[in-house]
């Protein structure tokens, strides 16, 4: 039987020169589960999430992933195991085509390289696969529309798709509904819950009203540490957390429900 958690981080810190960005963080992901990470601006989310996918290596503490420790694994490594990050940095190719933008991930996912002087029929056994994946993210009809001609929210949902071309078993969004209005910010909430199914996703989101519609559970960070952990209604109840966001930039807590 798999373990009951996919992912676990004990005693992880990183320091920059004397400043503490990740301060001591134990975290314990749920397998399937929505966990959401939240804070003020400049709680550490953002490093921890660099930690996690290596781009930065901890001063101290371990991360276990499927009972294994990766902690000093290099990136491509971790990316292998099945942990995908996605989003705060646009992950497509904006002068492809929306279908050859999931086909090009699909062809990362089997290891082969991007042979774009092939002829179209050589990758032709990716078109179905890629169009399943347009289909789940509803941009099927969008499939031959060059990728920049896009509206944001609809690239987002491009990224989402991108992103389950790899095949991921732990999906790391980072901001996913960052820079969105109303309109698009609902959309791309329905497709992150749809597309948890059979895999566990861990998030970096702002908006509340997000993270209290679809969170299984949350963490709060602040200076770096974890200051509240636990379900949506306990957590934002919790005056620590209230405190932290009183006078922030970030929506708040009060009225997210």
């Amino acid at each position: 039987m798999p373990a009951e958690f996919i992912l676990e981080t004990q005693g992880l810190t990183k320091e920059f020169k004397g400043f503490v960005a990740v301060n001591h963080v134990d975290l314990k992901v749920r397998r399937g589960h929505i966990h959401a990470l939240i804070g003020p601006n400049g709680a550490g989310k953002t490093t921890f999430f660099n930690l996690l996918t290596k781009f930065l290596p901890p001063t101290r503490g371990t991360i276990t992933y499927n009972g294994v420790d990766i902690t000093h694994e290099k990136p491509a490594q971790t990316a292998r195991r099945g942990i995908v990050r996605s989003f705060q940095i646009s992950a497509v190719f904006p002068h492809m085509t929306v279908l050859e933008n999931v086909r090009a991930a699909l062809q990362r996912n089997l290891g082969t390289s991007f042979h774009f002087w092939k002829p179209e029929s050589s990758l032709s056994h990716l078109h179905d696969r890629a169009r399943q994946l347009l289909a789940t993210v509803g941009l099927q009809e969008f499939a031959d529309e060059l990728t920049v001609n896009l509206p944001y929210g609809r690239k987002r949902a491009l990224e989402l798709a991108t992103t389950m071309a790899l095949e991921p078993e732990l999906m790391l969004l980072d901001e996913p509904t960052q820079g969105m209005g109303h309109e698009d910010v609902s959309r791309v909430t329905e497709l992150i819950k749809k597309v948890s199914a059979g895999r566990t996703i861990l998030m970096v989101e702002h908006n509340m009203n997000v993270v209290s519609s679809i969170a299984d559970r949350i963490t709060v960070l602040q200076r770096g540490a974890i200051i509240a952990d636990g379900p949506y209604a306990e957590v934002s109840a919790n005056p620590q957390v209230i405190e932290a966001y009183m006078g922030s930039t970030d929506t708040a807590l009060q009225g997210a429900h």
